[in-house]
């Protein structure tokens, strides 16, 4: 994990000390809303519903046991005892006051933690794949080239003032766990016909009311450059970016506006001119910060005789391990994801009392790390197998062992109208219904993305979800647009709308319905998308419509 230096930690500590200079400005009336605004996103604080909102950046989501522990206590300290993890694989407390946040936020620098770009017109939180440096199918860990990546866009001069927000993601598996293409930029590693390692870049995907499937830009570029091309890249985006209309101002605009062959000339006479200057890599500066994510000592031969006994004569445990865990390349050892996903709470919601107690298991269980995804919830990568059943009994008592994780309860969820001041319609008690309909035949459903969002902006990723749900105002009322046949694996596609929205009352009743459809018409052990492409959306269509009238 990468720890900061002398320089990192000055850079945080003295924003902490900025930012608690302008919000005392602001609050002795010195700095007026339009002139704090700005300085406010920077920080990541946003005015919502009820309070501010604070987003604090996770980086390509990797957490050590000490930073969730100053999670939990933030939460307790300043919010309502719990904190919300997001798509961005960040979190979010929705209840600090405007005057604790600098507190806040020297808490967080005290754990070298900041909030620095998880808002405004900049580049965002570098995301990838939750798995990384453990899963078998990796070409290499990405974490490193996640890291010069965050380091190279945290307060870049040149990017503070971007068109609109910027997010890039980085996978290192032929598997895309990272969503690479709904972003602005995505990158997948590759290794090239003459064995050089690089990375395919794409360039133009994103959500929100013009959901785009990002396009391959170039092919392969070996890592040395990949810095410099992403600095084209962004140069050429905050060039020629509309600024007039901030519904067309993502790259995603432009790239379709200018056409992808006339962006990527743009991009490489701007890239032919820097290629060869200070952001090129070499093998010292990469070898520098792979230096900080060496594999942990696994202890050789790991048995694993209990876990062999335990699946044998518990069932309910052998339930959890099929469901909630996953191979890990290191044998002996197994990938736990800890399901923020309990029918008690909303999606992605952790308490303190958990936050602590995770932080012991992954202490106990897991070298002290962890990591966030981006469906929302937590994963302790390296867990010895024999330690698996102690593990799991303890996740129990905590309400953490859900044994969902893939499946139509374990969905997606932005906050919604509950506490999003954009919001359209809440999301949090439509998910709680589906939860409570599909609790007990999650697991025999199988596979099934669910994902939903309160809005246009499509926080909850509704666009790639194999059934999406979008919330929309009807002259004041709450409606819910439906659509199916989306994906965020590695062919990435948009889900195809169902029809006419569907008033809240409905929005459950219809799931059951597409759920039916899917019993009726599915094969033997055949997934959801599978069942979808073969039989077409008009058999769900007529279900849903048909049951409606």
């Amino acid at each position: 994990m990468y720890l900061y230096n002398e320089f990192d930690q000055k850079i945080v500590d003295e924003r902490v000390n900025e930012f608690r200079h302008q919000t005392q400005r602001y609050l002795q009336g010195e700095l007026t809303e339009e002139q704090f605004r700005p300085l406010r996103l920077m920080n990541g604080l946003y005015i919502q519903t009820h309070a501010p909102m604070l987003r604090i950046n996770i980086p390509y989501g990797l957490l050590s046991s000490k930073q969730l522990r100053m999670f939990a206590q933030i939460s307790r300290q300043y919010d309502k005892n719990y904190g919300h993890f997001t798509t961005r694989q960040n979190i979010q407390f929705n209840w600090p006051t405007l005057e604790s946040v600098p507190d806040i936020l020297a808490d967080l620098a005290s754990v070298q933690m900041h909030a620095i770009q998880s808002s405004g017109n900049c580049i965002r939180n570098v995301t990838s794949d939750p798995l990384a440096g453990v899963c078998a199918d990796e070409i290499e860990d990405p974490r490193p080239y996640c890291e010069i990546i965050r380091q190279w866009a945290t307060l870049h001069p040149e990017f503070s003032y971007l068109p609109r927000k910027f997010k890039i993601a980085v996978s290192g598996s032929p598997k895309d766990r990272a969503a690479t293409q709904v972003h602005d930029i995505g990158l997948h590693m590759k290794i090239n016909e003459q064995g050089l390692l690089g990375f395919e870049v794409l360039v133009g995907g994103g959500l929100g009311r013009t959901p785009v499937i990002g396009q391959t830009i170039r092919p392969f570029i070996e890592q040395e450059y990949i810095l410099s091309y992403l600095e084209a890249i962004l140069r050429t985006y905050n060039r020629f970016g509309r600024r007039d209309n901030k519904y067309k101002a993502r790259i995603k605009i432009l790239v379709r506006e200018t056409g992808l062959d006339a962006f990527k000339e743009l991009v490489e006479a701007e890239w032919q001119a820097i290629k060869g200057g200070p952001l090129r890599l070499n093998n010292d500066d990469i070898q520098r910060i792979k230096n900080h994510f060496t594999p942990f000592s696994y202890h050789q031969g790991a048995s694993d005789t209990l876990l062999t006994d335990k699946l044998v004569s518990d069932s309910t445990f052998k339930q959890w391990y099929q469901q909630n865990t996953q191979a890990h390349k290191q044998r002996g050892y197994r990938i736990v994801f800890v399901s923020l996903k309990s029918p008690n709470r909303a999606p992605g919601d952790a308490t303190d009392q958990q936050m602590d107690a995770v932080a012991n298991l992954a202490d106990s269980f897991s070298f002290g790390h962890l990591r966030t995804t981006h469906d929302q919830n937590l994963v302790l990568t390296d867990v010895k197998q024999d330690d698996l059943y102690t593990l799991w009994q303890q996740l129990e008592e905590l309400d953490l062992a859900t044994r969902n994780i893939g499946t139509i309860t374990d969905m997606i969820c932005c906050p919604g109208l509950d506490f999003c001041s954009l919001a359209n319609a809440s999301s949090i008690d439509i998910a709680q219904g589906i939860t409570e309909r599909f609790n007990d035949q999650a697991i025999e459903l199988g596979d099934i993305s669910l994902k939903m969002s309160g809005c246009m902006n499509g926080c909850g990723h509704h666009s790639i979800g194999e059934i999406g749900i979008l919330g929309v105002d009807k002259k004041g009322e709450q409606w819910y647009q439906l659509t199916l046949g989306g994906s965020d694996s590695q062919q990435s596609q948009l889900g195809q709308r169902l029809g006419p929205s569907i008033a809240k009352e409905n929005v459950v009743n219809a799931i059951d319905n597409i759920v039916s459809v899917y019993k009726e018409n599915r094969t033997d052990n055949e997934k959801f998308a599978k069942t979808f492409n073969r039989v077409g959306i008009q058999a769900f269509k007529d279900k849903v419509y048909d049951s409606n009238k």
